[in-house]
Parts: C-alpha cells; sequence; structure tokens
C-alpha cells in the first residue's frame, strides 16, 4: 500500500499570477485544498520539498498528511499537479481534504509481469494501459499494480475482466478494456482496439 508523505505547509493570502509569482521565486509552491463540508483553503508549500516528493514517488496521485502551520495536520489526496508546459516545473497544486472512509478516484501505474509464452514463440507484446483508473479507501491505496502475462499466447489479451484487484480496490475501467496483446511481428493492432471499445491507443 502507498505510504502517506508529510508535508508542511502554510495558509496564504497573496493571489493574483503576479503575486503568485513572486511567491514561487520565494521558494514557494502555491496550493489549494478543497474537500465536502470544508471551505477553499489558500495555502503554500516549499517547492522543493514537493518535488523531491515527487520524485520519489510513483505517481502524483499521493496520499499526504498536511502539516498546516497553525491549524494542524490534515489527511490530503494530491489530486492535481498543473506543470510548466516547457521546464515541467510544477506551478500549483492540488489537495483533497479526505478522511480514512473516503473513497478515492487514482490513477496507478501498471507494469507487466513475467515473459508471454507468446513472446517466446516470436510474437510481440503490446501494453495497452500504462496506468489504470481505481477507486479505493485511502488505507487501500497500492503504490503500482503488476499484471501477470506470462500465460499470454499468439493472438491472445489480458483484460480489466481477466484480473483479480486487491481488496478493496475497483477499475474504473469496463470488463473489456484490453491491459496488454500478444500479436505477430509486424502485425498491426488496430484489429483488437476496434474489437474493444473504450480501448486507449497502444503507447510507444
Amino acid at each position: 500500500m502507498a505510504t502517506k508523505q508529510s508535508l508542511q505547509a502554510a495558509v496564504r493570502a497573496r493571489t493574483g499570477s503576479g503575486r503568485l509569482n513572486q511567491m514561487r521565486r520565494e521558494g514557494w509552491l502555491p496550493s489549494v485544498i478543497y474537500g465536502r463540508g470544508t471551505e477553499n483553503q489558500n495555502l503554500k508549500v516549499h517547492a522543493k520539498t514537493f518535488s523531491e516528493m515527487l520524485a520519489k514517488s510513483s505517481s502524483e496521485n499521493i496520499l499526504v498528511n498536511l502539516e498546516v502551520e497553525g491549524a494542524g495536520t490534515r489527511l490530503a489526496f494530491l489530486q492535481a499537479v498543473h506543470h510548466d508546459a516547457l521546464s515541467g516545473k510544477p506551478l500549483h497544486a492540488d489537495f483533497l481534504a479526505i478522511d480514512e472512509n473516503t473513497p478515492i478516484t487514482a490513477h496507478i501505474p501498471a507494469h507487466l509481469i513475467g515473459e508471454a509464452i507468446g513472446v517466446k514463440a516470436g510474437g510481440l507484446l503490446e501494453q495497452y494501459i500504462h496506468a489504470v483508473e481505481i477507486t479505493c479507501l485511502p488505507n487501500d491505496l497500492p503504490e503500482t499494480l503488476g499484471f501477470d502475462v506470462s500465460h499470454l499466447d499468439v493472438g491472445d489479451s489480458l483484460h480489466i475482466a481477466d484480473v483479480s484487484f486487491p481488496a478493496g480496490i475497483r477499475p474504473t475501467h469496463a470488463p473489456n478494456v484490453v491491459i496488454a496483446h500478444v500479436g505477430k511481428q509486424g502485425s498491426g493492432t488496430d484489429d483488437v482496439a476496434a474489437a474493444t471499445p473504450g480501448t486507449p491507443a497502444a503507447k510507444s
């Protein structure tokens, strides 16, 4: 399961692009926390600490104990990170205030486990989904999801319905969505995508 990270934060009053840019030059990352039953609150977190936290995490879906100066600690889920289009540097972070009984939706990195028998026979394994959208309680949030493909022969596909997810985790994808497929060397993948509505295009 994912480990909760601790992050210090402070309430900020400054708004407007000019003031937010000044805040960034001072080493802060403008942030906001919101959630059901709570008012939106503008925060700022240390930009360097935040970037280091992202670098150590397998995805940007992170559970955080936000230690807000003068307001105590709040459990939050990193809902979104807005990046600079050119540098990729974080510009703003959105946190969702939650408790341990609040279901969350997250995109969890997916990796394939094992060598498919179809690959040993000369086939080509293609991964269609690189992150799986799930819903779960915070304490059930996984860092990654692994899918065994060792049983796949040439022409076989692994679908969402074929996978047993850990207890408490529910995928939001349709059951017939393809996770991975073993095709013949040199053959296209359009037939697989066309036969499976909702399947994301393969990534190169």
